[in-house]
């Protein structure tokens, strides 16, 4: 046994200033870990060591380029709602720790790529391909994010979020800067210029040598994607989840990236190999520890008893029926707001496009106005954060009522025609789909304890983007009946949101995260 004076300390109580230190024999002694499994009292010590750096530079640095890949997720989504008029006049169509760098490189690869295809085909495939890059990005960056930031920051989850109308409203100046002056013009008769595969051979068409402007447009967003991953791999080296590695049974790995920080942030760790492993040798609830991230039998496990320990984590999330109902609500608000978002970015700048001819607001005038319409949005995910701390509000009923408030405009949108409620309107319905999101994107991982974190994050994303595929493709259909068909659509999915948050459990809003 060490002698007292030698025993390491660390941060018992996340409100002494920062270097307050509890010897061993107190930690071990503190009431507030006697109901938790060991993975718990070890994750509650970690959550203690990290408030006390507070937002360090480390913390900052996560912030800023998680964020970045919230700015993508946007940025692409954007992109292809306001360049696909431009495309469809070509083509002719009808109709519809290396994860956190990966996903960036293949947006970033496939991104570039999109401006040379000469088939609309070609266009599908590298598109499916950015998505899959950028798909991955949401789950991945909030997770990283919530693993750092203190507790007592948590709004800053809802706040990254304000990179994704930073996002749209530098992917809309693009568009007005490119789009309107290297595109198609109209015939004679005033009419958009066909392509060159449906009309009669010498006619007047539109070629891509007069077209270029969309792919100029995605050359920009592949260069602004391929800078971002610069920064993430390059000039910035990523720790690996404390928590996560805990789970894993990597204590040593845990606390080597504690001290890591710590460093970087001009500090020191208070955290010691020796406090994990007195918790260790003294609890009294293995079997507990085992499954819920104790992590020892993951290192002594073969490759099908990981499998089966994985499979395990899969199965917390129906751990009962409050985390059952939890798990499904989320996967349905996830699917509906997605059906929602998808449809609005695919759809509105298309329909917005139609009704502004139809009054005679010219193209250029159209595309700046999107600039007008986004920036809104800004300012909806500053109230979103405002939201998530103010009491009897907080998540929930920021969530609500944002995303009642969101399908209400969309309803509003289809009844009208003139510049002004066209332009009102949907900064209306940006304004609450930015806060909606914020707020849902921030409390996600929240929610949900460490261990099966991202697990729970990717499956609510998948359940989205998968939603997300089918929402526009059914738009579509009702596009052509009627040009109002998908605003209908898209309102009743954020309705079914609104509905799956006011059935919520209140206890899962804003606990200490494990």
């Amino acid at each position: 046994m060490e002698d007292q004076k030698d025993i390491e300390h660390v941060n018992i109580d996340s409100h002494l200033p920062t270097g307050g230190v509890l010897p061993r024999h107190a930690i071990l002694n503190d009431p507030e870990l006697d109901s938790l499994t060991l993975y718990e009292k070890k994750a509650l010590l970690v959550n203690r060591e990290l408030d006390s750096h507070g937002m360090g530079k480390y913390q900052w640095y996560i912030f800023f380029l998680c964020g970045f890949g919230y700015l993508l997720d946007l940025l692409y989504a954007q992109a292809f709602g306001l360049v696909e008029p431009a495309i469809q006049q070509e083509f002719g169509f009808g109709g519809r720790q290396y994860a956190f760098n990966l996903t960036v490189l293949i947006a970033s690869v496939f991104g570039l790529a999109l401006a040379g295809p000469d088939t609309y085909n070609g266009v599908l495939v590298l598109t499916a391909f950015v998505g899959f890059g950028v798909g991955g990005n949401i789950p991945i960056d909030t997770t990283i994010c919530l693993e750092f930031i203190p507790q007592n920051r948590r709004f800053l989850l809802a706040l990254l979020s304000v990179f994704q109308p930073i996002g749209v409203v530098l992917c809309s100046a693009i568009t007005y800067g490119l789009l309107p002056k290297y595109s198609c013009g109209t015939d004679a008769n005033g009419d958009d210029l066909k392509a060159c595969s449906k009309v009669a051979k010498g006619a007047e068409c539109c070629t891509k040598a007069s077209n270029m402007g969309w792919r100029y447009t995605l050359i920009c967003l592949g260069a602004i994607c391929l800078v971002i991953f610069f920064l993430r791999f390059v000039l910035f080296t990523f720790q690996e989840s404390p928590k996560f590695l805990l789970y894993r049974g990597k204590d040593e790995k845990a606390v080597q990236v504690l001290h890591n920080v710590a460093k970087f942030n001009k500090k020191e760790s208070s955290i010691s190999l020796e406090v994990f492993d007195a918790l260790t040798s003294e609890d009294n609830s293995q079997a507990s520890a085992d499954t819920f991230g104790g992590g020892a039998k993951q290192l002594k496990a073969n490759w099908r008893e990981k499998i089966s320990l994985e499979l395990q984590r899969y199965k917390i999330l129906f751990n009962g029926f409050n985390m059952a109902r939890l798990t499904i609500l989320v996967w349905i608000t996830y699917m509906f707001d997605y059906w929602g978002f998808s449809i609005a970015g695919s759809f509105l700048p298309k329909i917005l496009l139609k009704k502004n001819k139809d009054i005679k607001v010219s193209t250029a005038e159209t595309y700046r106005n999107f600039i007008l319409i986004y920036f809104p949005g800004i300012f909806g995910v500053l109230l979103g954060a405002l939201m998530y701390t103010v009491p009897r509000i907080g998540r929930k009923w920021a969530m609500v009522g944002s995303s009642a408030l969101m399908g209400a405009s969309l309803f509003a949108f289809a009844g009208v025609n003139t510049q002004a409620s066209n332009i009102g309107l949907n900064a209306m319905e940006y304004f609450f789909q930015s806060m909606f999101n914020a707020v849902l994107y921030g409390w996600t991982p929240e929610a949900f304890p460490a261990p099966i974190r991202g697990t729970a994050c990717g499956l609510a994303s998948f359940w989205g983007r998968l939603f997300s595929i089918v929402s526009p493709l059914i738009a579509a259909h009702l596009y052509t009946e009627n040009v109002n068909g998908p605003l209908y659509l898209a309102g009743a999915g954020v309705f079914v949101c609104t509905v799956a948050l006011i059935l919520m459990p209140a206890k899962s809003m804003g606990a200490q995260s494990f």
